[in-house]
């Protein structure tokens, strides 16, 4: 079954001169691979802020 395609979080253009500063070339599909996660990243902030009591997502919800 194919992964269901998600609306990007990432502005490709930022993420790709930040990698092209780094001396890296870009991959076709490399943005898909940072979309999925960036959304994995926001599912696992909120279900910790949950977790914890909270429907707040702090920045700590992010450190894994």
């Amino acid at each position: 079954m194919a992964a269901k395609k998600q609306d990007p979080l990432v502005i490709a253009s930022k993420a790709k001169a930040v990698l092209k500063k780094a001396n890296c070339n870009v991959a076709g599909d490399a943005f898909d691979g940072l979309n999925a996660y960036v959304y994995w990243l926001l599912e696992s902030a909120a279900k910790r802020a949950k977790a914890n009591g909270r429907k707040t997502v702090r920045a700590h919800d992010f450190i894994i």
